[in-house]
């Protein structure tokens, strides 16, 4: 594996979650390949598991870690080619990339949309252009359209939790305060869809994703109808995409409740976290039995080491 932006880097998918457990069973196992190697972890947007989850994994192979919060310690980075820097810019982004690529052997970058312009934001510059320019491995740790370290956890989730070989897995919108981008969505329906499992996505109208990351699943209006049957329930809002970044409502009826989830094959619930508890999912719900949220989160760890382990055997 040279890179990790998406589930088009993999080309194993059906032995990776499998992989992955080996992984989180004997965590030490591969410490020695992370020797004398170094990751550079830079955020541009908050982070709580993606940051300690990629350290700690990396600290498992051996390997020493540096955090760039580039976004407050970092000079302003000019993307575009043949810009005139006489602004507020101060370096260029193939300069940044290639010094931070001289420093390091894998990096991992973090950039979310900032669903003020949809072009812009799918063209996912900052991950596209450390790619083009860094000259070593780097990580996607979330960025405008897609968060693959997250949708493989999931994968890894469902697949150490599923009480059938094929299980009929449901992706809900749910209600939030604030517009959030569709980087989660748009992954989970990706890597879940790459994994031949059985996808169902309901939202309200006007709440559509990008068919290029939904094709092949079935997609409803009707919550309830999809809950019928389900044995994952996997929460998450986003905002328009039509519409782009846009709130087009605030429908407390969309919440994840115990009453829906009588609906379902005793499905486990799933959420990324943070989570708005009462507005995203009820107490009863998330405080269940049935709630995955807890381990879901300590496979995040899982997945970073999977993904360093396949990366440092690539250098």
């Amino acid at each position: 594996m040279k890179n990790f932006y998406s589930v088009e880097d993999v080309n194993d998918i059906e032995s990776f979650p499998g992989e992955a457990l080996e992984v989180k069973n004997n965590p030490l196992n591969y410490k020695a390949l992370g020797n004398d190697r170094s990751l550079c972890l830079i955020f541009l947007n908050p982070s709580l598991r993606t940051r300690l989850s990629t350290q700690k994994a990396a600290f498992n192979l051996g390997m020493r870690v540096s955090v760039f919060d580039i976004g407050k310690e970092g000079w302003q980075l000019e993307m575009e080619d043949g810009s005139i820097m006489n602004g507020n810019k101060s370096e260029h982004i193939k300069e940044a990339a290639a010094v931070i690529g001289s420093y390091f052997d894998v990096v991992g970058i973090r950039a979310f949309a900032r669903l003020q312009n949809r072009e812009e934001d799918y063209q996912d510059t900052i991950l596209k252009k450390f790619m083009e320019y860094c000259g070593k491995p780097v990580i996607n740790l979330e960025s405008s359209i897609l968060h693959p370290l997250q949708s493989l956890t999931d994968l890894i989730t469902i697949h150490e939790f599923s009480p059938v070989k094929q299980p009929k897995i449901v992706l809900s919108w749910t209600p939030h305060p604030k517009a959030l981008p569709q980087a989660v969505p748009n992954s989970f329906a990706q890597w879940m869809l790459a994994a031949g499992h059985n996808l169902v996505i309901t939202h309200p109208e006007g709440y559509e994703l990008d068919e290029q990351f939904t094709k092949g699943a079935t997609v409803t209006h009707d919550q309830n109808e999809a809950f019928e049957g389900a044995d994952f329930i996997y929460a998450k809002n986003w905002s328009s995409y039509h519409q782009y970044g846009q709130n087009l409502l605030h429908d407390a009826s969309w919440m994840i409740n115990r009453e829906k989830m009588t609906l379902t094959h005793q499905a486990k619930f799933m959420h990324c976290l943070p989570v708005r508890r009462n507005v995203v999912v009820e107490d009863q719900v998330i405080d269940s039995k049935d709630s995955l949220v807890i381990p879901q989160a300590a496979n995040r760890e899982v997945a970073a080491q999977t993904v360093l382990i396949k990366i440092l055997k690539n250098l």
